[in-house]
């Protein structure tokens, strides 16, 4: 049994001793509220937003979506013809199966990435401050990392690290292999960064990456801030040297980035059409100089319906492109394919605003689908290029 501690009122007890005590008491008392006051004087903003999970409702539940049945009514087909066995000339089409509802409980699901060393995909929940983790193997899910600084696009280097776009980090993170995080970029002529959303590696090693507004442009997904940069640029990190250079400087605000599984084509999305009517609402291709660093000749690759916007993308082996869709006509809400001369090939009808993709199992034929507060997953019967 512990003795408690007390001071002793004895007649005997020298007075002095007693009040000793107590100014030592008093003095106690003041220097920790001297502590307290120091401590609140270097206090600090949380580190982005970190908000509630949403729940799972009832007439969405997990798992193939209501109405499936096969072939599943949400592929479709742009070939319109005689009916045939699944939706015509469109590759999502993998016979028996559908979409399905895989994961759900979160705010804005973004940034998907598979790791095939693992069988589990990572994707950010930005307004939750939060990477999720989805094992493919069972099922489960759980939270990789919080808080993630409001993390968004995420991607794997050709040594299997953890690639992360942060909000309110302002910077470009990699995870190494033993769980230390390594700053990339945060900054471009000794100004910060806005804050970056996606980025790609290339075979060489170089990380190239986009910096939008949209993280410092609020409380919700980020740290409200006035940019430093005077433009909305996309970035290479030279893998050598660890230099920042501008690649490309002419976007309203670049978002999802993607490379052809050759190599030779940069894809980018341009969601300008947020910061106003009259700007881009697009995908752009480029033709991609890997070794010098550089890129050429862009073209727009495929509008999207305004008011709706892309803002993830990914090729799969045959160069087609796939890519969100959302915040638009509800009918248009999901992913679409494309052929690498832009030809649209069909759509995936998701319940939800999509905003990114990643291609992910162990053929790399399965589609996963960021799509607001859910994931979901599709069987195709292509192969992703499996290039971060």
């Amino acid at each position: 049994m512990t003795k408690p501690l007390t001071i002793s009122a004895e007649p005997s007890e020298p007075f002095l001793a007693r009040r000793t005590l107590l100014k030592g008491a008093a003095a106690a008392v003041a220097a920790t509220g001297v502590t307290v006051n120091a401590t609140l004087a270097a206090s600090v903003a949380p580190l982005g937003q970190t908000g509630a999970p949403t729940r799972s409702t009832a007439p969405l539940p997990l798992g193939p979506l209501p109405g499936s049945r096969y072939p599943d009514s949400h592929l479709e087909s742009a070939k319109k013809g005689p009916p045939s066995f699944g939706p015509p000339g469109f590759p999502a089409f993998a016979g028996t199966m559908a979409v399905e509802r895989v994961a759900t409980g979160f705010r804005w699901a973004e940034g998907p990435v598979y790791f095939p060393a693992g069988r589990y995909l990572l994707f950010s929940d930005i307004p939750n401050n939060r990477i999720m983790r989805f094992s493919e193997d069972d099922g489960h899910l759980s939270v990789y990392r919080q808080p993630s600084m409001n993390s968004n696009g995420n991607t794997i280097d050709r040594e299997g690290r953890l690639i992360t776009c942060e909000h309110s980090g302002r910077r470009v993170t990699r995870t190494e292999l033993d769980g230390s995080i390594t700053i990339i970029a945060d900054k471009f002529n000794g100004k910060r960064l806005n804050s970056p959303n996606d980025a790609v590696v290339t075979a060489d090693g170089a990380i190239w990456f986009t910096d939008p507004a949209y993280g410092i442009g609020g409380f919700y997904e980020g740290i409200k801030a006035d940019p430093e940069q005077e433009k909305k640029n996309v970035y290479r990190v030279d893998p050598k040297s660890g230099e920042v250079k501008v690649v490309v400087d002419d976007f309203v605000e670049p978002n999802g980035l993607a490379i052809s599984p050759d190599e030779k084509k940069l894809y980018i999305c341009d969601t300008g059409f947020t910061d106003g009517p009259d700007n881009p609402s697009h995908i752009r291709v480029f033709d991609l100089d890997v070794a010098g660093g550089k890129v050429s000749n862009s073209k727009v690759f495929a509008d999207m319906p305004k008011p709706g916007i892309t803002d993830g993308v990914r090729c799969d082996t045959e160069g087609r492109v796939w890519c969100s869709v959302g915040w638009g006509d509800t009918n248009e809400d999901g992913v679409r394919c494309y052929t690498a001369s832009g030809e649209l090939l069909g759509k995936i009808h998701i319940p939800e605003t999509v905003a990114n993709l990643a291609f992910g199992g162990q053929q790399r034929n399965r589609l996963y689908i960021c799509g607001s507060t859910s994931l979901y997953a599709v069987y195709t019967s292509v192969q992703g290029a499996m290039k971060p």
